[in-house]
């Protein structure tokens, strides 16, 4: 199929150009390339498409009769390489991204339409989603994510840090008091995400190192609002990330504890598949993320973490 469609780009080109040799100019191929070609075309047809002499060359029937197809074949290559080399100068097209829906709802959303204002040829689709997807098998270009990443074939480019508090509400410390240990948190109720990588294990700095505490969660949900919102209503401690928590914090709905082990910040990163030829549209997206995040985002600011 391939090669019958370069016969019939080189044939289109010989009339076009009226002769071998400045079709192989055009082309930038040699001359005997091209009658190799034609001949090849005439075989695979089984048909003579030109009357050749040493100094000129006509157009037979059935010649005329491809010719006259083949004007409409090469246009409409020629318009799909212009379309496609223009998402590589141009963004255009459709952009389809996955992220988790705390992350998604409370920060994504909101600077997207910047994003679109930004480039007007672009559309969007975002799915919103706590489990883990299969970017190929699924058709996203790109997922947004927090954490430690597996191993996968899939490429993770930082697009800031995602730091993890551990909290509380003001009544369930009152109640239970406030564990000023790691060590003393079997003695609490936990809220934890059933989505964790580790399990029921929570992280924290002691001494300069990272420990994991095993924990045994009172309820597991796997949607960060819905931890959240328990939390607040005193049914137990959480670690939450600061994206999801900071307003609760601000406003005193919930208190930091344990802050003297907070776990060492993350990530959020952006997840796309493995290509040698990134597309536009998803590069022009991950710049504007990081330029949007930044090493400080906006969601960490006066809850005093370093």
């Amino acid at each position: 199929m391939l090669d019958n469609l370069t016969g019939l780009v080189v044939f289109a080109k010989v009339v076009d150009e009226g002769g071998f040799s400045k079709a192989a100019s055009s082309l930038g191929i040699s001359k005997s390339s091209v009658s190799k070609q034609i001949s090849a075309l005439e075989d695979h047809l089984g048909t003579r498409l030109l009357n050749r002499t040493t100094r000129r060359f006509s157009l037979t029937e059935p010649g005329t009769l491809l010719y006259e197809r083949c004007q409409r074949i090469v246009a409409e290559v020629d318009a799909a390489e212009r379309e496609a080399g223009s998402l590589q100068s141009n963004p255009s097209g459709r952009l389809r991204i996955s992220a988790g829906v705390s992350f998604g709802r409370l920060h994504l959303a909101r600077v997207l339409p910047d994003f679109l204002f930004e480039y007007p040829e672009l559309s969007m689709e975002l799915v919103l989603n706590d489990r883990r997807v299969d970017l190929v098998e699924e058709g996203y270009d790109v997922a947004v994510r927090i954490g430690r990443l597996e191993d996968s074939t899939l490429i993770a480019r930082k697009l800031c840090p995602a730091r993890l508090v551990t909290v509380a509400s003001p009544d369930y410390l009152k109640k239970r008091g406030e564990p000023k240990h790691p060590g003393k948190l079997a003695e609490h109720e936990h809220l934890a995400y059933s989505y964790l990588n580790e399990g029921a294990a929570w992280d924290f700095r002691i001494e300069g190192r990272s420990q994991q505490h095993r924990i045994t969660p009172r309820m597991l949900m796997n949607n960060g609002d819905a931890i959240l919102s328990m939390a607040e209503q005193g049914g137990g401690i959480a670690q939450i990330p600061t994206f999801i928590a900071g307003d609760s914090i601000r406003a005193g709905r919930l208190q930091q504890i344990l802050s003297d082990f907070a776990p060492a910040p993350i990530g959020l990163y952006a997840l796309y598949p493995n290509a040698r030829n990134l597309p536009l549209k998803v590069r022009v997206f991950i710049d504007f993320l990081r330029k949007k995040f930044r090493d400080n985002p906006e969601w960490d600011g006066g809850l005093g973490l370093t």
